[in-house]
C-alpha cells in the first residue's frame, strides 16, 4: 500500500472526523457555494437515472440528496466514522433503504462491474488523494460509470494562491464563535499567520509544474505516528479534461465553485449568508458565474467536471 492511501485512510478515519465533516456547511461559506453549486448541478441531471454510485460519499450529503429524489445510491467510502454518521443522517432523513454503505478506497473498486452504475459520482477531491494513482482512479470511475459522470479534484491554479494566503481559511469563517478548532486556531494565529509569512516564488513554480502538494514531511509525520493532511495531486482544466476524454466521457463541461465568492471580503460573504434573500441570490449568481469555463480553474479548492457515456 502506498503511502497516499495510509495516510487517507489515518486521516479520515480519525473518530470526530464524521461529526466534524457533518457540520462544515454551517462552519464554513466556501463549503456552502460549493455544495450549493453540486447539488444545482446534480438535480440538473437525474434524467434516466436510476442507481448512483457516490465515491469518497463522506457523511453522505449528496447520497441523502440522490436517495431522496428516489435513486438507489452505493455509498463508498474510505471512513468508518464518516460512514456510521451518514447512516445516521440518512435513518433521519427517512431515506436508508435506498443507500448501501460501502467502506473501501478508491484505488480498489473492482468488485463493481463495467457499466455498474447509471450515475458516478466523487465531490470534495478524494481523488487527488489517491496520488500517484489519480489517473488509474478516474479510469476505473469512468469504466462503473454508464450514463454519466460528475467528479471534482483539487485544482492547481485554484491552490497557487493559497501559497500567497496563509489567510485563506479566514475569508470564509461563517460564525467565528463555533467550537470547530480549526475556525478558533485559525482566528488566534491569525496575526502570527501574517507576522511569518514569505512570498516562496520557489514553492509556487514547484505547485504549477509538478502539482503536487505534500510529500517528504506528511510520510515523515504518518511514520511518527501522526495523522497528516493526505499527499494531494492538484489538476489544471485542460488536463482533467482530456483525461476523461481519454477514458471514453463526452461533452466533458467543467466548472469552478467557488470562483466569485473568494473576491468577497468576509464581512460581506457573513452578511450575505444570513440574510435569506441575499443568500439565495447569492448562490444562484455563483453558480452562474462559477460554470463560466473561463473562470473554471479559479474555483476555492475544486476543479468541478461533468459528462456523459
Amino acid at each position: 500500500m502506498d503511502y497516499s492511501r495510509k495516510i487517507a485512510e489515518r486521516l479520515w478515519n480519525l473518530p470526530e472526523k464524521g461529526e466534524l465533516e457533518s457540520h462544515r456547511e454551517e462552519t464554513f461559506i466556501d463549503d456552502i457555494v460549493q455544495k450549493s453549486h453540486i447539488e444545482h448541478e446534480l438535480l440538473a441531471s437525474l434524467d434516466g437515472i436510476k442507481t448512483v454510485f457516490d465515491g469518497g460519499a463522506g457523511c453522505g450529503r449528496f447520497s441523502i440528496l440522490l436517495a431522496k429524489q428516489g435513486c438507489q445510491v452505493t455509498h463508498f467510502d474510505i471512513s468508518q466514522p464518516m460512514i456510521e454518521k451518514a447512516r445516521e443522517l440518512a435513518k433521519k432523513a427517512g431515506v436508508l433503504d435506498r443507500i448501501t454503505f460501502v467502506k473501501g478506497a478508491l484505488e480498489d473498486l473492482s468488485a463493481y462491474a463495467d457499466h455498474a452504475f447509471d450515475l458516478v459520482m466523487s465531490f470534495d477531491a478524494p481523488i487527488s488523494y489517491t496520488y500517484p494513482n489519480q489517473e488509474e482512479v478516474i479510469g476505473e470511475l469512468v469504466r462503473i460509470a454508464k450514463k454519466r459522470i460528475i467528479l471534482s479534484v483539487s485544482s492547481r491554479l485554484g491552490y497557487l494562491p493559497y501559497l500567497a494566503n496563509p489567510l485563506q481559511k479566514n475569508q470564509f469563517i461563517l460564525n467565528q464563535d463555533c467550537e470547530d478548532s480549526w475556525v478558533q486556531w485559525s482566528i488566534a494565529h491569525r496575526q502570527e499567520m501574517v507576522d511569518s509569512f514569505f512570498f516562496d516564488k520557489a514553492g509556487i513554480e514547484k505547485l504549477w509544474a509538478d502539482g503536487l502538494m505534500g510529500g517528504e514531511a506528511e510520510i515523515a509525520e504518518y511514520e511518527q505516528g501522526g495523522a497528516p493532511w493526505c499527499i494531494t495531486y492538484t489538476f489544471l482544466p485542460g488536463e482533467l479534461k482530456e483525461l476523461l476524454e481519454h477514458f471514453g466521457v463526452k461533452n466533458v463541461r467543467l466548472a469552478g465553485p467557488g470562483a466569485y465568492a473568494r473576491t468577497i471580503p468576509n464581512e460581506l460573504l457573513v452578511k450575505i449568508m444570513k440574510d435569506p434573500k441575499q443568500r439565495v441570490d447569492f448562490l444562484e449568481v455563483c453558480y452562474q458565474y462559477d460554470s463560466n469555463p473561463y473562470v473554471c480553474g479559479m474555483g476555492k479548492d475544486n476543479l468541478l467536471a461533468k459528462g456523459e457515456l
